[in-house]
């Protein structure tokens, strides 16, 4: 199990400008907190180092890229042994179009967030993932007709 760990009101307040836009200066950073930027950048070292900040990146617009097509898929095994699972686990992250991939209960054993260029791309996927595979029972897909709240941010 994950341990949780301890932030203090300077590691939240550094933790919410850099969700916020992580390209900050770590000046711009420290005047933001009211640290010095020595302070700063050793929290932000700290937290980086613990896990804290898993990583930073830049995220892009689907549609402005060629990846309009968002599918939510639920997924479930027929065979659901803990080997399987971590089977189907494996061939989702290998393929770059799925996003997220949640092991979920009760109902599905999977729901997979997915960006496609458009339903061509999503049939060649799903027959690459989801049809060629025994193990798969049951495939679900919806599709995003309008995205009305997408947001990295975790409140602390």
């Amino acid at each position: 199990m994950t341990s949780i760990t301890v932030l203090d009101e300077l590691d939240k307040r550094i933790l919410q400008q850099l969700q916020q836009d992580s390209s900050l200066s770590n000046q711009d950073l420290a005047a933001k907190v009211h640290a010095s930027p020595p302070t700063c950048l050793r929290r932000v070292k700290r937290l980086m180092d613990t896990g804290v900040i898993a990583k930073q990146v830049a995220i892009l617009a689907p549609e402005k890229v060629g990846a309009g097509l968002t599918a939510i898929v639920e997924i479930t095994l027929d065979v659901q042994t803990s080997e399987k699972m971590q089977e189907f686990e494996q061939l989702a992250a290998a393929e770059k179009t799925v996003q997220q991939c949640y092991r979920v209960s009760p109902g599905p054993d999977f729901v997979l967030i997915i960006q496609v260029r458009d339903m061509t791309a999503y049939h060649q996927l799903a027959h690459r993932l989801f049809a060629t595979q025994s193990n798969i029972r049951n495939v679900r897909s919806f599709f995003s007709m309008f995205r009305s709240k997408f947001e990295t941010y975790l409140a602390l």
